[in-house]
């Protein structure tokens, strides 16, 4: 039997890297995913094809999760296709890396509406899914909100926001039989790390591999592997904890 058999997983920000790694890692370990995405249908739908053609179960919902409107459909739709939930991923992001002098109002409410108030609103609205048996959160925050970076200080705040919600959440929720656990990945080769100038060969790539004691960038599938263990009955024990998976890299 397949570690998430049976399983049905929203996975948000779910159209591109880490949270289309995980989609496809869910799929394939047995889950019916929800593929949410804000803009990128045509990214969404590629990857609906990579697991329907693999065997997988998958439907693609728009939804800006930092709307209260979108999330209410995306579990509406979750709802009447599946029935019910049982994982929920929260990876959709706001990255905005800006000296603090150039840091909007804007910019501002855009990252902390999509990193935090984004996962309250889909937490909110998953606990209404979930059976009796409970459920299982999982936030992707990242290594920056325990080292932050310079001009990285609106991301890594509210990432450090969204690890202290996870402990909040996983004394609030355990009665619930309800899990929820963050993943903090390192530096991880994908589209947003690219648009922060990110990119094979640069200097930027140098620094974070020297400072990678196994000598690489993470692949999405490096922090989808994880998430399927945090999904599954083989973490049933595990709860309230940030799991760095960075190659062991720690500070800067």
């Amino acid at each position: 039997m397949k570690k998430l058999e049976n399983k049905v997983a929203v996975v948000t920000g779910a159209s591109k890297g880490i949270g289309a790694a995980i989609a496809r890692h869910f799929a394939a370990a047995g889950a019916k995913v929800v593929v949410n995405y804000a803009t990128n249908k045509e990214s969404a739908d590629k990857v609906i094809k990579e697991i329907t053609d693999n065997g997988g179960t998958a439907i693609a919902v728009q939804a800006d999760v930092s709307n209260e409107a979108d999330v209410k459909s995306l579990f509406e739709n979750t709802q009447k296709t599946f029935g019910t939930l049982d994982i929920l991923v929260n990876n959709a992001v706001a990255q905005g890396y800006a000296p603090i002098e150039q840091i909007s109002v804007e910019a501002f409410h855009q990252s902390f509406n999509v990193n935090v108030l984004g996962p309250v609103l889909t937490i909110q609205a998953a606990l209404k899914l979930f059976s009796d048996k409970g459920g299982n959160i999982i936030n992707i925050s990242s290594g920056a909100s325990k080292y932050p970076l310079p001009n990285a200080s609106l991301y890594s705040s509210t990432k450090a926001a969204l690890d202290a919600f996870t402990i909040a959440l996983s004394k609030e929720l355990g009665v619930k039989n309800v899990r929820i656990n963050s993943i903090l990945p390192g530096a991880t080769d994908t589209e947003g790390a690219a648009a922060a100038g990110v990119t094979a060969g640069s200097e930027y790539e140098k620094m974070f591999v020297e400072k990678t004691p196994l000598g690489r960038r993470g692949q999405p599938s490096d922090i989808a592997k994880a998430a399927v263990f945090l999904a599954s009955d083989e973490a049933a024990w595990i709860t309230g904890e940030q799991i760095s998976v960075s190659g062991g890299m720690y500070g800067f």
